[in-house]
């Protein structure tokens, strides 16, 4: 099978987008984990009665908790702002570690286990950073601003894959298994006439995404999902949470969008017409 030289874009033209996508993937990911540790870090400082819980389960009792709480949330802050300012392997690697411990919190402290799979974008993204740079090489040396990330195109778009399948399926089973109360509170929010009935509903439309995402992925589905996790993420603002809320999800926004550009560069035209023409 033959394809029109002039349907395929030049040489050059590849090459630059390759370079733009390159470039902008670590970008992506590194802010999306910085907006994770900065909105979660803003709660231990300004301290959360729903971490409480969270502490018991490493035995440490209440009074020690509100004092725990601002020294991890300036812990977080400083982690989020050195993704920004001087990533290192060490750094992503406590990353990774902490945020699925953290994540595990919930159903260890009696929350349904859907809140952990919801939070794959805090843990997803520090791995995919991972994926990339390696664990081999210097732990603590500052990385470059810029690193390779297409000569690992193939599996740093099945973590991001995966990522995005599991943080909407977690976020899909909170509605329609373990019918969280909060939700319902965000579309009371927009003054529906039963907002109860609503998040079963949108459970199953998430859940749809979610398989979309595993097996027919496509650029325009995965801004979507990233356009629909910001919409839905900001009814916490609606609903008079505070801003950090939304700050504290940067992951589960910035995933999709990663995986939409990797998606968009991937020129599998352009590479089987090469493969023919060998």
């Amino acid at each position: 099978m033959m394809y029109s030289n002039a349907s395929l874009p030049s040489d050059g033209n590849l090459a630059s987008a390759d370079a733009a996508t390159a470039g902008a993937i670590p970008w992506i990911l590194r802010i999306g984990m910085a907006g994770c540790f900065i909105g979660h870090g803003a709660f231990g400082v300004i301290t959360k009665a729903a971490w409480v819980p969270y502490f018991a389960v490493g035995g440490v009792g209440e009074a020690w908790a509100w004092r725990l709480m601002p020294w991890i949330g300036w812990m977080d802050i400083t982690i989020g702002i050195l993704a920004l300012l001087r990533p290192s392997r060490a750094l992503f690697m406590w990353a990774a570690v902490w945020t699925v411990w953290t994540a595990l919190l919930r159903p260890l402290s009696g929350e349904p286990v859907w809140e952990f799979f919801e939070r794959a974008g805090n843990f997803g993204v520090p791995v995919a950073i991972l994926t990339v740079i390696g664990v081999s090489g210097p732990w603590f040396s500052r990385l470059p601003s810029l690193w390779n990330t297409l000569s690992h195109q193939a599996r740093l778009t099945w973590i991001l894959r995966l990522t995005t399948f599991t943080l909407l399926a977690g976020h899909a089973g909170l509605g329609l298994f373990a019918h969280k109360a909060g939700l319902a509170r965000h579309y009371a929010a927009l003054h529906l006439t039963n907002p109860a009935a609503v998040v079963p509903w949108v459970g199953v439309f998430e859940f749809l995404l979610a398989g979309l995402v595993l097996f027919r992925p496509r650029p325009t589905l995965l801004l979507a999902i990233c356009l629909w996790k910001i919409s839905t993420e900001s009814l916490f603002l609606v609903s008079g949470s505070p801003i950090w809320e939304l700050i504290e999800r940067f992951g589960s926004y910035f995933a999709p969008l990663a995986l939409a550009l990797l998606l968009t560069h991937s020129h599998p035209v352009v590479i089987q017409e090469r493969v023919l023409a060998a």
